[in-house]
C-alpha cells in the first residue's frame, strides 16, 4: 500500500478538480469572449467535463491503491488503469487551427490584426510584402503577451546550407553565357541569406568555408528566443524584427537582424482577451511554402492541421490574378488528406474603390449610387454573389455533395480591416470582421460540444465497468455466457474486411484511368512547367533549385514550382472525387468507410442487447451498458488512425513519383557550362520520358492501392485486439481477474454515483448524463 501512495504522490494528473472560487473565475474568464447564451453553453460544458475529471480521478486513485503495483497485476485491470489514465490525461480540446492562406501583400497581418484587435502588432506596410515567416497566434491565462520564435536546427540548417552553396555555384567555362547568371528570384535569396547571416562577401564562399564561419548573430543553444511585453505594443516592437520581410538598405547599411534566415515559425501568445476563444489558433501562412525543407515541410503539416482554411485575396486582384485560384487548390487538397471541413475566401481590403472609374465601368443596377459607401456595399455584394457561386461549383468537382465545406453559408467574406479601425466609410459591422469573429466562435462551440459529449460518454462506459464490482450481475452466479457473442464477433469482423475491401476497390478504376490520362499528357504539362515566356533568362538558376530540391521549388514571393505534383495531378483529378467519397462523414454516405464501421458497430451493439434479451436480464445493467459504450469508444477512437493513414495515402502518388524521379533530377542539377539551362531541361524531360517507359505511374498506382491495403489491415487489427479484450472483460473469466484486487475497499470507493437527468446539453436534442 505504501507504493501504491507513492506512486499516485508522483502523478500530477492526480490532482482533484474541487470546484474552487478560482476554477470558476477561470470558467467565467474563459466565456468573456462569448455573449450571454453561449456563455451559459459553454459553462454548462466545462462544469460537466470538471466534474467528470474528478470521478475518473477518484476512481484512478482508489484503483491503484487497490492493486498490487507488480507484474502480477491481471490483464484486466490493467486495461482499465490505462483506460482511465488516457482518459484523466487527455487534453479538454485539440487546438482549432483557422489558417489565413494567402500571397505576400494579400493583407493577411492586416486582417489579424483587425481579428485580436490589436492595431499594428503585426508588421503592416502598404503593398509591400511584410511577414517573412509563419506566425501562429492563439490566446492563454498567461498574463503577458509573448513570443517564441523557433529556429531552425543545426543540421536543419547545414541541409540549406548545401543547397544554398550549390546554387550559387558559376563555374568559370559559364562566364560566357551571360544570360543563364541572370540574377532570378532563387539567386537572389540565395545571396540575401548568406549575406545577412555571414556579410558580404558570403555568396563567394564554399559550403565548408561558411561551416568555419562565424554567423554574425548569436543564436541560442536552445535554438528558441522568447519574448515578452506587458502590453501588446511593447511584444509587438520586439517581435517587429523577426518577422518583418528584411529589406536590404540602397546604401549597403545593416539590416535590423540578422537571424531572420534561421527563422522556422514563430509562436505567439496573447493574454486570454474578450475577442478569440482560448484554444483557437490563427496562422499567418505564407502562400508558397519555403526553399528549406524543413520550413516547406512545417508549411504542408500546418495546412493540413487547419480545421478551417481561409484564402486570402484583396479586392484589386480576386478578378485578374489567379493566385488565389491556386491557394483554393491547395486548401482543397487539404480536406482530402487532412482534417479540413470549411473553406472561405476572404476578400481583402474592400473600401479601395475609386469612384468615378466604378461608375464608369458599372454594368446595369437601378439603383443610384450617390457615395463612396453605396459604391464599397454593392460591390461588396456583387463580389460576394459572383465568388460564392464560382467556389461552390469548383468545390462540387473536387468534393462530395455532402461535404460541410458546402453546407457553409457564407463561403466568401468581403472585409476591409483599415475601415474597421477608421469607420469613416463603413460601420464595424459592415467591415464584417465581426462575422468573421462570429464564424470562429461558433466553430469553437461546436468542436467543444463535441468533445466533452464524447469525453463524458467514453468515462460513463470506464466507470460502468468499475460499477460491476458491485452490481448483482458480477456477484450473481448466473454467467454472461458470451461464446455465441464471440462467435458473432468473428463473423462481423470477417464481413468487415469483405466491406472495407470492397469500398476501396471503387478506387481502382479512376487510378487506371488517371495513370492512362497522366502518361498521355505529362509531356505537355512538363514542357508547359519548363517554358518560360520571356526565355532562359533568369530561369536557369530558378530551374537548378527545382533540380536541387526533388523537383519542387518554393519562394517567399514567387508561385511555387512543384514537377512532380503538375504530371500527376491528371491522376488526382480522376481520383479526388472517389477518394472524397471513401473518406467522407454525411449522412448520405453509401460508399463510404464510415458507413460499414458504423453498420458492424450497430449490429455488434445489437447483438448484445439480444444476448441480454435472451437471459432475461435487466438491459439496464452495469456490464451490458459498458458493452455498449465501450464498443463506441473502440471505434469512435479509429477515427485518428484513419485521419492519419488518410494523408498518408493521398500523398502516396506524388510522393513516388518524386522518389522514382531524383535519379533524373540530380543529373540536371549537375549540369554547367554552355547553354546549361537547355541542357538541364532536355536532362528532366529525358530522365521523365525513361522512367513513364519504365512504369512510373503504374508504381504510383501501386503504392497507393498499397497504402490503401495496410489501412485495410490496421483497422482489422485494432478492432480485434479492443474487442477481444473488451469481451475477457466481460466474460466469467474476467469476473475472476477482480477477485485479485483486495474486495472489500474495491467494492467501497469504486461505485460513483450516475444520475440521469432529462437536461440537456445545450443546442443538444438528446438527453445526457451527470457524474457527482
Amino acid at each position: 500500500m505504501a507504493e501504491a501512495e507513492d506512486f499516485v504522490s508522483q502523478e500530477p494528473h492526480l490532482a482533484l478538480f474541487k470546484g474552487s472560487p478560482r476554477k470558476r473565475r477561470r470558467v467565467d474568464q474563459k466565456c468573456r469572449v462569448f455573449p450571454p447564451i453561449e456563455q451559459s453553453a459553454l459553462k454548462e460544458y466545462e462544469k460537466l467535463e470538471i466534474r467528470t475529471r474528478r470521478v475518473l480521478s477518484n476512481t484512478y486513485q482508489k484503483l491503484i491503491q487497490s492493486a498490487f503495483l507488480d507484474d502480477g497485476i491481471p490483464g484486466g485491470v490493467k486495461y482499465l488503469i490505462n483506460r482511465l489514465l488516457a482518459l484523466i490525461e487527455k487534453p479538454s480540446l485539440d487546438p482549432i487551427y483557422v489558417g489565413l492562406f494567402g500571397a505576400p501583400g494579400a493583407g493577411k497581418s492586416s486582417l489579424l490584426n483587425a481579428i485580436i484587435h490589436q492595431a499594428m502588432f503585426l508588421p503592416v506596410s502598404g503593398e509591400s510584402v511584410c511577414t517573412s515567416c509563419l506566425v501562429q497566434m492563439s490566446s492563454s491565462s498567461c498574463e503577458q503577451y509573448e513570443a517564441k520564435i523557433h529556429l531552425l536546427s543545426d543540421q536543419e540548417w547545414k541541409e540549406e546550407l548545401r543547397n544554398l552553396t550549390k546554387l550559387l555555384q558559376r563555374p568559370e567555362e559559364e562566364d560566357g553565357e551571360e544570360d543563364s547568371w541572370d540574377r532570378d528570384n532563387a539567386v537572389e535569396e540565395a545571396i540575401w541569406k548568406l549575406q545577412v547571416l555571414y556579410g558580404n562577401g558570403a555568396e563567394r564562399k564554399s559550403y565548408e568555408e561558411l561551416l568555419r564561419a562565424k554567423p554574425r548573430a548569436k543564436i541560442p543553444a536552445s535554438r528558441i528566443i522568447a519574448l515578452k511585453g506587458e502590453e501588446a505594443n511593447e511584444l509587438s516592437v520586439k517581435l517587429d524584427p523577426y518577422i518583418r520581410t528584411q529589406m536590404r538598405n540602397t546604401d549597403g547599411g545593416s539590416i535590423r537582424t540578422q537571424i531572420w534566415p534561421l527563422i522556422k515559425y514563430v509562436e505567439v501568445i496573447l493574454p486570454r482577451s474578450g475577442v478569440i476563444p482560448e484554444g483557437v489558433v490563427l496562422v499567418d501562412i505564407p502562400g508558397a511554402g519555403d526553399f528549406n525543407s524543413k520550413r516547406d515541410e512545417m508549411w504542408k503539416r500546418t495546412i493540413d492541421k487547419c480545421s478551417v482554411i481561409w484564402v486570402i485575396s484583396d479586392i484589386e486582384r480576386i478578378s485578374g490574378e489567379k493566385i488565389h485560384e491556386e491557394l483554393l487548390c491547395e486548401s482543397i487538397k487539404a480536406c482530402q488528406r487532412g482534417v479540413c471541413q470549411n473553406i472561405a475566401l476572404v476578400v481583402t481590403k474592400c473600401d479601395k474603390l475609386y469612384l468615378t472609374e466604378y461608375l464608369r465601368e458599372r454594368k446595369g443596377g437601378n439603383r443610384v449610387i450617390e457615395s463612396q459607401r453605396e459604391a464599397i456595399l454593392e460591390r461588396n455584394e456583387t463580389v460576394n454573389l459572383q465568388k460564392n457561386r464560382t467556389l461552390k461549383e469548383k468545390l462540387k468537382r473536387k468534393l462530395p455533395t455532402d461535404s460541410k465545406v458546402l453546407d457553409a453559408s457564407d463561403l466568401v467574406y468581403t472585409v476591409s480591416a483599415q475601415e474597421y479601425w477608421r469607420q469613416e466609410l463603413l460601420n464595424e459591422e459592415e467591415t464584417e470582421i465581426s462575422k468573421l469573429r462570429d464564424y470562429i466562435r461558433k466553430k469553437f462551440l461546436e468542436k467543444k460540444r463535441k468533445t466533452v459529449t464524447e469525453y463524458v460518454t467514453e468515462a460513463f462506459g470506464i466507470l460502468l465497468l468499475t460499477d460491476t464490482f458491485n452490481s448483482q450481475d458480477c456477484l450473481m452466479n448466473e454467467y454472461f455466457h458470451l461464446s455465441s457473442l464471440r462467435r458473432f464477433v468473428e463473423e462481423r469482423i470477417q464481413l468487415l474486411e469483405k466491406d472495407v475491401d470492397q469500398c476501396f476497390t471503387q478506387i481502382e478504376e479512376p487510378l487506371q484511368e488517371g495513370v492512362r490520362d497522366a502518361r498521355a499528357s505529362y509531356r505537355r504539362i512538363l514542357s508547359g512547367c519548363l517554358t518560360r515566356s520571356k526565355g532562359n533568362q533568369g530561369f536557369h538558376q530558378t530551374l537548378k533549385a527545382v533540380c536541387l530540391k526533388d523537383g519542387i521549388y518554393a519562394s517567399r514571393t514567387l508561385a511555387r514550382i512543384d514537377l512532380n505534383e503538375a504530371i500527376t495531378q491528371p491522376i488526382y483529378d480522376r481520383v479526388d472525387p472517389v477518394f472524397g467519397n471513401i473518406f467522407r462523414n454525411g449522412k448520405d454516405s453509401s460508399s463510404a468507410l464510415i458507413l460499414h464501421i458504423d453498420s458492424f458497430k450497430h449490429s455488434l451493439q445489437e447483438k448484445i442487447t439480444e444476448v441480454v434479451t435472451k437471459r432475461g436480464w435487466n438491459s439496464n445493467t452495469c456490464k451490458h451498458n459498458f458493452l455498449i459504450q465501450e464498443i463506441n469508444a473502440i471505434l469512435g477512437g479509429l477515427e485518428g488512425h484513419i485521419l492519419r493513414k488518410k494523408k498518408k495515402i493521398y500523398e502516396s502518388l506524388c510522393n513516388s513519383v518524386q522518389n522514382d524521379l531524383k535519379i533524373c533530377y540530380e543529373e540536371a542539377a549537375h549540369i554547367t557550362g554552355q547553354k546549361a539551362c537547355e541542357r538541364m531541361k532536355d536532362a528532366v524531360r529525358r530522365g521523365v520520358d525513361r522512367q513513364v517507359v519504365e512504369g512510373l505511374f503504374e508504381r504510383a498506382q501501386e503504392k497507393m492501392k498499397n497504402q490503401f491495403q495496410q489501412l485495410k489491415n490496421g483497422i482489422i487489427e485494432k478492432v480485434k485486439g479492443s474487442v477481444s479484450t473488451m469481451l475477457i472483460l466481460a466474460s466469467p473469466r474476467g469476473e475472476s481477474l477482480y477477485k485479485e484486487l483486495s474486495g472489500s475497499l474495491l467494492l467501497s470507493v469504486l461505485s460513483p454515483r450516475i444520475i440521469y437527468y432529462k437536461r440537456p446539453l445545450p443546442s443538444s436534442d438528446s438527453c445526457n448524463f451527470m457524474l457527482t
